[in-house]
């Protein structure tokens, strides 16, 4: 696999230290740069071209929504993950308009980091791997996961109350583990409230996207660990 190179745009030198550290650590990841306003972060961008930039919107001399937009108008073929403590809709909706692949708020847990960068590497894979897609190929790329169990229709079109960004993320977490979880370490690893979390494994147990495993202790309830179909 070969090393996806990740430019950091942020103006918080601790910040910027502790991801390009976390980013490093991430099997097929490496930073080949650091940049500190917009105006630096075009310029590395244009130099060196990385596969991936991470980029805070709130930069000193520019908002990261329109420096994502300036890189696709000089055509830099950088995919982008936005990192910021903005959670507005309308930045939401820019940043996902000029071609985004993930949105991380600020504070997050460094599990939230890995998961969006895996997840990136993942979708870079299976889009080397065709020399074409299908709609079948399309819509697993869309949903973040590739599992051949259930419609996405189901990830979708999700009970109300339950949101679909949030269930895809639950998904993946799930996809990613190499052993079965608890309802409390997913929140954990997501940064959501236990009966969320639960709440969301428990319409995957439905829709037969994970199976459920009941440990029996001495006392008490019996613990529920969950893994993927």
């Amino acid at each position: 696999m070969n090393t996806i190179n990740v430019l950091i745009i942020e103006d918080d030198p601790m910040v910027a230290e502790v991801n390009s550290k976390f980013v490093n650590s991430v099997p097929g990841f490496q930073v080949c740069g650091t940049a500190g306003t917009a105006r630096e972060g075009i310029e590395m961008a244009t130099s060196i071209n990385p596969d991936l930039a991470l980029i805070d919107v709130f930069l000193p001399d520019q908002d990261g929504i329109s420096l994502l937009q300036e890189l696709r108008r000089l055509m830099i073929n950088t995919d982008a993950i936005l990192v910021t403590a903005a959670h507005d809709a309308e930045t939401i909706q820019g940043a996902f308009r000029y071609g985004a692949v993930d949105f991380i708020v600020k504070p997050f847990k460094l599990k939230r980091l890995q998961m969006a960068l895996e997840s990136y590497s993942t979708m870079r894979q299976k889009l080397n791997s065709l020399i074409s897609l299908n709609q079948t190929d399309i819509d697993r790329l869309k949903a973040g996961h590739y599992s051949d169990t259930a419609s996405d229709n189901e990830i979708e079109d999700v009970p109300k109350g339950l949101n679909s960004i949030t269930m895809k993320q639950v998904l993946l977490y799930m996809i990613k583990s190499p052993q079965a979880m608890s309802a409390e370490e997913v929140a954990e690893g997501l940064g959501l409230a236990r009966v969320t979390a639960r709440r969301y494994l428990e319409y995957l147990d439905e829709i037969g996207r994970v199976t459920v495993d009941q440990q029996y202790g001495s006392v008490g309830r019996p613990l529920k660990r969950y893994s993927i179909r």
